[in-house]
C-alpha cells in the first residue's frame, strides 16, 4: 500500500493502494487508501460569503480623578449611572450590555532621588455595549458623550447568526472542491467514484475594532458617522476522492 501523498504545489495528491483504512498513531484519525484500481485524489479548495454586519460592539465607560480615592471612585459611579442610562434609554437590552471593568489607581509624582509621592487617584469604570441596531450607533456614541463617557472603543462589527452565512462558504468551496477533481479525473481518463472524506478548517474575517477619542459633540444635526463595511467569513476545506475507470 502507498500513503497519501500531498504536494504543495497543487495542494492536490495521488495515492494508490488498497481499499482499507489505516490510523495514524500520532492523530488515531482514519487514512484513507484507494482500491487496487482507483486513485486517492487530495483537493484544498478554499471560498467565502460575504456580508453586511448586522450587530456592533462598542467598549465605553468613564475615567474620573480626584484627590482622594473615595471621592474618585463616588463621583465615576455618578457619572456612570447616568451612561448606563442612557444605554438603557438608547434601547439597549440588559443582556447587551456587560462590565469589563473596574478600576481604581493611584496617580504619582515622581522627582529626582525621591519616593514617588501620591498625587490623587484615578477611577475608571467601562463596559461592553452590543448594538443591533447598526444604523442608531452613531447617535448611541454621541448620546453616550452627552451624558459623560469620556472613553469610547470600537466599534467591532460581526454577523449575529453565522451558521447560514458559513453554510454558503462551505458550498462554494465543496463545488471548486469537486470541479477540481473532475478535471483531474477527466486528465487521467478517469472519472470520479465518491468522496472519500472532508475535513474542514475556517475562520470569520472582522474588521479590527478602530479606537475613537471621546470628544464633546459640535453643534450640528447629524450623528457620529458610521461605516460598517461588510464581513467576511472564510472556509478551508481538504476533500478527498476516489477515482476510478
Amino acid at each position: 500500500m502507498r500513503p497519501l501523498v500531498r504536494p504543495l504545489a497543487l495542494a492536490a495528491a495521488l495515492a494508490f493502494g488498497s481499499l482499507a483504512m489505516t490510523v495514524d498513531a500520532q492523530t488515531a484519525s482514519p487514512i484513507p487508501m484507494a482500491a487496487p484500481d482507483s486513485t486517492l485524489l487530495s483537493v484544498s479548495a478554499q471560498a467565502e460569503a460575504r456580508r453586511a454586519p448586522d450587530i456592533a460592539t462598542v467598549s465605553t465607560g468613564v475615567v474620573t480623578q480626584a484627590a482622594d480615592a473615595n471621592s474618585a471612585l463616588r463621583d465615576n459611579a455618578d457619572r456612570m449611572a447616568k451612561v448606563v442610562a442612557a444605554i438603557r434609554a438608547a434601547g439597549v437590552a440588559d443582556r447587551d450590555v456587560q462590565t469589563s471593568g473596574v478600576n481604581l489607581n493611584p496617580q504619582y509624582r515622581y522627582a529626582e532621588n525621591q519616593p514617588p509621592t501620591i498625587t490623587g487617584y484615578q477611577a475608571t469604570n467601562t463596559v461592553n455595549v452590543t448594538v443591533r441596531d447598526i444604523a442608531k450607533l452613531g447617535k448611541i456614541l454621541d448620546a453616550l458623550v452627552a451624558t459623560g463617557a469620556n472613553q469610547i472603543n470600537g466599534p467591532t462589527f460581526d454577523i449575529d447568526q453565522k451558521d447560514p452565512v458559513y453554510d454558503e462558504a462551505r458550498r462554494a468551496a465543496l463545488d471548486k472542491a469537486r470541479a477540481r477533481a473532475e478535471m483531474y479525473a477527466k486528465t487521467l481518463g478517469m472519472r470520479v467514484r465518491r468522496i472519500v472524506s472532508i475535513d474542514e478548517s475556517g475562520g470569520a474575517t472582522i474588521p479590527r475594532p478602530i479606537p475613537m477619542m471621546a470628544m464633546a459633540k459640535m453643534a450640528r444635526d447629524e450623528a457620529t458617522p458610521i461605516s460598517p463595511g461588510e464581513n467576511v467569513l472564510s472556509v478551508n476545506l481538504n476533500v478527498v476522492f476516489e477515482l476510478g475507470k
